[in-house]
């Protein structure tokens, strides 16, 4: 996916139209703009040279959504998340051989459903999800252990659901809820 150029002096390509176009689209198809605010925006990015007069019609539209879905993988060592970063709708984890821990405590989630797919060979696992969210880990296949929860009743309605799928070989994954 092409990005918008940082120099707004700089020219345009083909790829920075095409993102915008697709932006602009997308922003229609969601509600956010008219039918007559497509069509101009449209026009304006079909005649701007510089990245200054692309971003005039892209203004007005919500920040664009990260990918509903993304893979982290790695073949030995360590995989890591944890701060604030955005959870996409499905997020697919694959290890052959290595510790894999998720933090989704202060991360930022815009779906009601995440689906977490696990792939992983040997080594342990650690996820830990936001205070209020409800976790569903049926679907999940360990081959040597098993796995380590104690759910807890949410403290406000409407926390997001956290379902994990996948396969485990030989590891353990424990889940756990954020303090705070």
């Amino acid at each position: 996916m092409a990005t918008l150029p940082e120099d707004p002096s700089s020219p345009i390509g083909e790829d920075d139209r095409e993102t915008a176009m697709r932006r602009l689209q997308e922003a229609y198809a969601e509600g956010h703009i008219s039918h007559q605010a497509l069509d101009e925006g449209l026009d304006q990015v079909l005649t701007a040279r510089t990245g200054a007069e692309l971003a005039v019609p892209l203004a007005s539209l919500p920040r664009e959504r990260p990918p509903t879905t993304s893979t982290i993988a790695a073949a030995s060592g360590r995989i890591r998340r944890r701060g604030v970063w955005q959870v996409p709708r499905v997020l697919k984890v694959a290890s052959a051989f290595g510790k894999v821990n998720l933090d989704l405590s202060r991360a930022v989630i815009e779906h009601p459903v995440v689906d977490i797919e696990l792939q992983l060979g040997t080594g342990r696992a650690k996820i830990t999800v936001p205070r209020d969210a409800i976790v569903d880990f049926g679907d999940l296949h360990t081959g040597w252990k098993d796995v380590r929860y104690r759910p807890r009743q949410p403290s406000r309605p409407g926390g997001p659901r956290i379902r994990i799928t996948g396969a485990m070989g030989f590891g353990r994954l424990r889940i756990r809820h954020a303090r705070r």
